[in-house]
């Protein structure tokens, strides 16, 4: 597929896809949608990679839907086509996924940076859902992320008004991982790719499954899968590397087996 509305590389086992389309300050266009689905496709089968960023620009990380698209839409399109259903796959994607949000996440670019793993964000940075301003809700994890974010009461506040918070209210409220400077952001973003990416990858993997499941599970529930996936690594050469290289005082050499 050519890439219209996205660059994206490769190198160190991170991947870097960066959404392409200034003019619309990244809006989340079907064509958008399908390219990052794309990447995501190449890269759940490309070994060599462990974690992927997922950025904008210093001005949009993504300033929502395409209205365009949805202004003449009626329910009969949603139950023929439900044009939201592509964006999950963001929130499947089985490697780590770092959000690098600058500029504004509003909408649907909220959204998205939700379903990634981690959220770091530049001084500039806004967020918010203010599809209630267009007349509808939230319709891809808006009502649901947030409240597991930020808290019911907040949730409810950005959602019902429509307005945005900054970068350092998303770090109080739990949204965000970290706040850096603008000019920073793009160096702490890699540094912790790095970190990430040195990990064995079908361990990052079962670690990052047990977490997603404590936001759809109950406690007792949760503890079992983490068990469980804490106990099938014992059949993973790169558990046992990593355990002699500790006892070693040696660093690591993972094989992803």
């Amino acid at each position: 597929m050519e890439l219209e509305n996205l660059i994206f590389k490769k190198a160190n086992k991170i991947a870097t896809i960066t959404l392409n389309r200034p003019k619309f300050l990244n809006a989340l266009c079907d064509q958008l949608i399908k390219e990052i689905n794309y990447v995501l496709d190449l890269l759940s089968k490309d070994d060599e990679v462990h974690v992927v960023i997922l950025k904008g620009s210093h001005k949009a990380f993504a300033a929502g839907a395409d209205i365009n698209e949805m202004k003449d839409l009626k329910l009969i399109s949603h139950i023929k086509k439900d044009f939201i259903k592509p964006w999950e796959k963001i929130s499947k994607f089985k490697k780590p996924i770092i959000a690098s949000v600058a500029g504004y996440a509003l909408g649907g670019g909220c959204e998205i940076a939700m379903m990634c793993d981690v959220i770091i964000a530049a001084k500039n940075a806004k967020f918010g859902q203010p599809e209630i301003n267009l007349g509808t809700i939230p319709a891809a994890g808006g009502t649901q992320r947030l409240v597991k974010s930020v808290g019911k009461s907040k949730a409810m506040e950005l959602v019902l008004s429509g307005s945005t918070i900054n970068a350092e209210e998303a770090l109080n409220y739990g949204l965000v991982s970290k706040v850096v400077p603008l000019e920073d952001l793009d160096k702490e973003t890699i540094n912790l790719a790095k970190n990430i990416a040195n990990k064995s990858l079908p361990i990052l993997i079962l670690a990052k499954e047990a977490i997603l499941r404590s936001f759809e599970s109950t406690l007792s529930e949760g503890m079992i899968n983490e068990r469980r996936l804490f106990q099938s690594t014992f059949e993973l050469e790169d558990r046992k590397e990593g355990m002699m290289a500790f006892l070693e005082k040696r660093p690591p050499k993972f094989k992803n087996n």
